[in-house]
């Protein structure tokens, strides 16, 4: 109950950073950067116990993955504003978002679908087992590469 509450409680903070982004480009990649930290940080310690580095414990797995599935499921339209890509002068230096996430934006909204979809798959399955967890954390990848390897540009 504790995760779901501070999940919610970072949700309704993102949500807030979200409404101040509508007016303020440089806000709306600040807020969808701490939405990125947030898919990271639960997707990190998933990925720790995939791997051998963290010991499994069937609750915490449970709890970053549904924070995980909770974050992607959050309606983030407001925190990608057309003109705060990387081809803006005055924002190159703050984001690596490529224009061509606007120019194609129906391509972005399906993969975004596709991050959905993993990140439930892999909240049933966290709490069930390391095997059922191992078999799931893929797509989640799969489905942030997706996007990142598109519409991102690559580090400097």
């Amino acid at each position: 109950m504790r995760h779901i509450l501070t999940a919610g409680l970072v949700i309704a903070g993102l949500t807030i950073s979200a409404g101040a982004a509508l007016s303020d480009p440089k806000k709306a990649i600040k807020a969808r950067q701490s939405l990125m930290q947030i898919y990271s940080f639960n997707l990190g310690k998933i990925g720790a116990m995939v791997k051998g580095e963290m010991d499994y414990d069937a609750e915490q797995a449970q709890a970053f993955a549904d924070n995980l599935q909770a974050a992607a499921a959050m309606k983030n339209s407001a925190m990608w504003p057309q003109g705060s890509g990387n081809d803006n002068p005055e924002l190159m230096e703050l984001t690596r978002a490529l224009p061509t996430a606007w120019s194609t934006w129906p391509a972005v909204a399906e993969k975004h679908k596709a991050l959905i979809a993993a990140s439930e798959a892999m909240a049933k399955a966290a709490g069930g087992g390391l095997d059922g967890l191992k078999g799931a954390i893929g797509d989640v990848g799969k489905a942030c590469k997706g996007c990142h390897q598109d519409f991102r540009a690559k580090k400097n």
